[in-house]
């Protein structure tokens, strides 16, 4: 049996390097400009810290000359073995001080350039359209805005500084080894950076090897997270025996990934000792019979040595900076991907003078409506419907009929495709995103709760509300007195979506947050048909205060919800097939009369 990666562990799909993929690269490295002044100087610190750090094979080299009285008549090692010394000692401390500067910088740069961009691409997510996230599992973009924007960031700090880095030390200590001995260089630059890169490529497959062990592993853990999840049904049906071979079966992969691996450290370490040393081992001879050739000192032959560890370590890192480019082109391309994704129109500007808030008329004239993603599903069709300013009007009708929809668009998380739907006379789509959504509140049947406090969640209605606003909405709500009676108060936390309070409690939190907003138009998305008796005739209490003197929307399967609506539309196949009043509808004896016979005869 298959099974899928837990969200957050899928593999990184590979990204070749394309001219078009540098160029998104670049762009969101634009982000660095605007600390373009600390940028230059950690560049600047970094290439004297690189440089400086070639001096070192050099002033070895002279140090061992000048501890050879031959070397040191024959004009080699002149600054003696005490001036070294301290030369040493200088270039230790300049290059400290330029690690130290280039790190702290860097992390300036780097932090403050990721913060920029997170905060861009959540504020990019905030203003995107419902539709959009319809289309999207939020595991997708959390991990754009967490795993993506961390990948870019150690580019930032890390991979850029290091390429740049290794280029001063690869071009710097090539001409220091060709100045030294031309013969030399040729002999090195044949063996050993080849057999480096080789290295770094055969490191790269063993790691590759790792993850898929530690994939196999994950999915292992998986049948073990679901079976104890599922326990009364694996008991249920006796089929213990059946989990415990699925876990062999991952057992068995993980192990067999594992062996592979370390089939292969086993080679890469062969590898390593006989090839790499035996390349420094070609190079040290060959060195070795120049010197004895008298064609270089022994400082010479140090210094080569030294500096030709330095070329080599600098020509290994490519290949893993070069797959930490794919990796942060991908993570660009994604997260610019997310930047250009086109946000809900916020409408017109509000007109000087005009009034933020509505009266409160409703009104759709002949909506048509499809999904995006289901535009061959017509949803509403022809519909049409009124709720003056104050009024009460209800939406019944089976599942998929289209109430959710008609709140859908009122809000305007989507617009129609054809028709009109009007507030106070206007077209939706002349008002403000803002103005508009703020003149009306919802309180739907799964009520989410942010994980902090219940007064913070109240005060989501209206942030900044007093306090004294707080307490006054929860009691209209009927849920001053449940707050009141735990130990905190007000500073209760509800736990992640609420989970800490019961359902009639979590309603009545929404009513309050409602009535905190004050809004001209109310909407109540199936606000009672989880609750119990109780828990329902307390909330109904709060929700015909909060009714009170505003237009409201009531869209509800319960029946017992609606009957006090001034208007009732019921809706079938995206259509309004009755309207009217309780006591008219019964007496017409249609879909809604069924309706109800059907729920007093199950109650």
């Amino acid at each position: 049996m298959a099974h899928d990666r837990p969200n957050g562990d899928a593999p990184e799909p590979r990204v070749r390097l394309t001219r078009a993929g540098l160029a998104e690269a670049a762009r969101l490295f634009g982000y660095l400009l605007r600390y373009r002044g600390r940028f230059a100087a950690a560049m600047v610190t970094l290439t004297v810290s690189s440089l400086l750090g070639l001096s070192f094979p050099y002033l070895a080299g002279q140090m061992v000359d000048a501890a050879n009285p031959e070397a040191t008549a024959a004009g080699a090692g002149r600054l003696g073995i005490d001036r070294v010394a301290e030369w040493l000692v200088l270039v230790l401390a300049v290059r400290a001080a330029c690690s130290f500067a280039q790190t702290y910088w860097l992390a300036q740069v780097g932090e403050r350039s990721l913060a920029d961009l997170r905060q861009d691409t959540y504020a990019r997510l905030l203003r995107l359209p419902v539709s959009f996230f319809a289309q999207r599992r939020v595991g997708e973009l959390s991990s754009r805005v967490a795993t993506d924007l961390a990948q870019i960031q150690d580019a930032l700090t890390g991979a850029i500084p290091s390429f740049l880095r290794q280029v001063v030390i690869l071009t710097g200590g090539v001409t220091l080894l060709a100045t030294t001995s031309g013969r030399l260089t040729l002999v090195m630059l044949g063996s050993v950076p080849p057999l480096v890169a080789a290295a770094a490529l055969f490191g790269r497959a063993v790691r590759r090897q790792s993850r898929d062990a530690q994939d196999r592993l994950a999915a292992a853990n998986v049948v073990v997270e679901e079976t104890l999840q599922g326990i009364s049904g694996v008991k249920a049906f006796t089929n213990e025996g059946f989990e415990e071979a699925r876990y062999r079966a991952g057992i068995d992969a993980v192990v067999a990934a594992v062996l592979r691996g370390a089939l292969y450290r086993g080679a890469f370490s062969a590898f390593v000792i006989f090839a790499l040393f035996g390349a420094v081992v070609l190079v040290l001879w060959y060195g070795a019979k120049l010197t004895q050739a008298g064609e270089l000192t022994y400082g010479d032959l140090t210094q080569f040595l030294i500096t030709t560890t330095f070329v080599g370590g600098a020509v290994g890192s490519f290949a893993e900076l070069y797959a930490q480019l794919q990796r942060t082109v991908g993570a660009t391309q994604r997260v610019r991907e997310l930047l250009r994704e086109p946000t809900e129109d916020p409408g017109p500007p509000i007109p000087v003078g005009s009034p933020e808030r509505l009266s409160g008329g409703i009104r759709f004239e002949n909506v048509d409506f499809s999904y995006p993603g289901r535009k061959e599903v017509t949803v509403l069709q022809g519909l049409t419907l009124e709720a003056k300013a104050g009024e009460r009007i209800a939406l019944v009708g089976a599942s998929g009929a289209g109430k959710s929809t008609v709140v859908s668009l009122l809000l305007r998380f989507h617009d129609p495709d054809a028709g009109l739907v009007l507030l106070d006379g206007r077209d939706a789509k002349s008002y403000p995103l803002k103005t508009l959504r703020g003149n009306m509140a919802v309180v739907p049947q799964d009520v989410f709760l942010f994980g902090g406090s219940v007064g913070a969640n109240i005060a989501y209605g209206r942030p900044g509300a007093s306090q004294a606003d707080i307490e006054s909405a929860a009691r209209q709500a009927n849920a001053h007195d449940f707050i009141t009676s735990f130990p905190q108060g007000y500073d209760t936390l509800v736990g992640e979506r609420g989970v800490q309070l019961s359902g009639g409690q979590r309603q009545r939190v929404a009513i309050a947050r409602a009535i905190l907003r004050d809004p001209a138009i109310l909407i109540l998305d199936e606000a009672t048909s989880s609750l119990d008796s109780e828990s329902e005739h307390l909330v109904q209490q709060a929700l015909d205060g909060l009714m009170r003197g505003r237009t409201s929307l009531i869209v509800a399967h319960r029946l017992s919800t609606v009957r006090q609506a001034d208007r009732i539309y019921v809706i079938e196949g995206g259509r309004v097939t009755e309207t009217g009043t309780h006591t008219e509808l019964i007496e017409r004896d249609g879909k809604y009369r069924t309706f109800v016979e059907l729920q007093f005869a199950r109650a």
